[in-house]
């Protein structure tokens, strides 16, 4: 049996690993058997607390045990299903294949996590955009270079701890399965995401990279596989789509194909980056967070009305100590996003603020039908590229400056690599989105004293925070409604918002895909 026991400590014993071991013996004593459980810091409070839970047995078991085991059966000669996408959805379908005595064969578009490094640092330093190999695309997908939060808000996705303890088992820190928001940050997930292939592939599961699907082989409704660049045709008993949201080709393709697709609801605003100082002052009530509080994040939200129409106005993908990165897909766009390293120390602070887009707010873009909002996404991100030059280099203005609707005559430091244009935002983002942010900010600024600051500024755009495309399936069998033996899956699909649920997805459709089709 396992007891589990509270505690609230201060900063400096609950995140200090020496000075919390010694705290722990002298509460349980020096040859008990205990494990931290959970651990969250409080800042409600001008004295900032860090909630802890200690799992202690008292039977003698692992007072917290590790469930995940990696698979050790082998598929090589097994019925294949095929994945397209080696993103968290894709990666974690493929495992469960292998678990479910199934072939996964993963076909990417991008390169392998370590060859995409190169293309990465040609978008920073000669802002030259690889369509198959970015930010976006490539082993990992989005989330292996643009920061690694393995957040959730609904515990109904599926079993977190399970993804979780996947990611320990093949690398991560075990304080993932402990630390209220988890996070394993750029510089650490692709080993782990390394290793998973690695998995895979001594398991008998295949992965393809440098490998783009171009077509789809539909025979009477069904789905029997995919047709790639090479001319290649890969069939298996269905196929898991696993492409993310930003590869519209494939929205295309579907379209072009007959498949069923919908216009769906996304958020699109600027990112807004502070000195950190100023974070941690707001979140910790301090001048100096001191050497054991980490850097602070927030979540700020508000409700705006332009026009008589109320929309939310929120932050998205908060990075204490990190860094803004270029996120575009394609050259002529310009779309920016946020990464934090796991220490994340760097000097700043940065978070998207995005204005939700429903689809009635896209009547100018009824022609495009079901594209409409993909339609509206592009065009935004293809004027911020305008407006600052045409290359990778983005619009930027200091926050006061941006609520004031004045051009900055200087910027200050930022962590944007390939460079600032100083211009007016107004000049290129849609009314409507200019003044539910301007608003939007303000409230900020009352809710937190010393936000809205011109130590701060907006660069644009944040536009990839979700699908603007969603794949409609059956909420029972998860297949397409239309379509047989065709999984949509992740959040190009429009079913997840992250690394987790995107995970717990893959893992969903896998399970559902072998349940119908694999002793057929």
């Amino acid at each position: 049996m396992t007891k589990i026991l509270r505690y609230r400590l201060k900063p400096e014993i609950a995140l200090d690993e020496q000075r919390f071991e010694e705290f722990v013996k002298g509460k349980v004593g020096e040859g008990a058997q205990w494990k931290l459980f959970k651990r969250s810091i409080d800042a409600r409070s001008k004295c900032v607390q860090v909630n802890v839970e200690i799992a202690l047995s008292e039977n003698g078991e692992d007072p917290r045990p590790f469930a995940y085991q990696k698979p050790d059966n082998h598929v090589e000669n097994k019925p294949a299903v095929i994945i397209v996408g080696a993103g968290p959805a894709g990666l974690f379908a493929a495992l469960r294949c292998i678990e479910l005595g199934a072939k996964p064969v993963i076909l990417e578009r991008g390169k392998d996590v370590q060859a995409r490094r190169r293309d990465l640092a040609a978008i920073n330093k000669e802002h030259k955009v690889n369509p198959d190999s970015n930010y976006c695309f490539g082993e990992g997908g989005a989330g292996t270079y643009s920061d690694g939060k393995l957040y959730t808000r609904s515990k109904k996705r599926g079993d977190v701890t399970r993804i979780l303890e996947i990611l320990v088992a093949h690398g991560s820190n075990e304080n993932i399965l402990v630390e209220t928001h988890p996070h394993i940050g750029t510089n650490k997930l692709p080993k782990v995401i390394a290793d998973i292939r690695e998995t895979i592939l001594s398991r008998g599961g295949e992965m393809h990279f440098d490998t783009r699907v171009e077509d789809f082989v539909i025979k009477e409704g069904e789905l029997r596989g995919v047709k790639t660049q090479d001319g290649a045709t890969w069939e298996g008993i269905g196929v898991i789509l696993a492409t993310g949201h930003s590869a519209r080709d494939i929205f295309y393709l579907l379209d072009k194909s007959g498949v069923k697709i919908e216009s769906k609801p996304f958020a699109l605003g600027l990112r807004v980056e502070h000195p950190q100082q100023i974070i941690d002052q707001i979140q910790y009530h301090c001048d100096n967070r001191g050497e054991y509080l980490p850097a602070a994040a927030y979540a700020l939200a508000t409700q705006t009305h332009f026009e008589e129409v109320k929309r939310g106005v929120f932050s998205f993908c908060m990075c204490p100590g990190g860094f803004i990165v270029p996120a575009a897909t394609a050259d002529g766009e310009v779309v920016v996003n946020g990464m934090s390293p796991s220490r994340r120390d760097s000097k700043f602070a940065n978070s998207g603020i995005v204005v939700a887009i429903e689809n009635e707010d896209l009547e100018a873009y009824a022609e495009e039908g079901e594209f409409r909002a993909l339609a509206f996404q592009s065009e935004v991100e293809k004027n911020a590229c305008a407006i600052a030059g045409g290359t990778q280099t983005a619009p930027a203005q200091r926050l006061v400056d941006f609520v004031h609707g004045k051009v900055s005559n200087s910027l200050p430091d930022c962590s944007y690599q390939p460079g600032l244009a100083s211009v007016n935002m107004r000049d290129f983002l849609p009314e409507s989105i200019y003044e539910r942010l301007k608003f939007g900010f303000k409230n900020f600024g009352r809710k937190s004293k010393g936000y809205l600051t011109n130590e701060a500024q907006v660069l644009g755009v944040e536009s990839r925070t979700s699908s603007p495309v969603h794949v409609p399936r059956d909420r029972d069998t998860l297949e397409h409604v239309e379509i047989k033996r065709l999984y949509p899956c992740g959040e190009g699909a429009g079913y997840a918002g992250g690394i987790m649920s995107a995970a717990i997805d893959g893992e969903k459709c896998a399970e559902k895909l072998i349940e119908a089709y694999l002793k057929i």
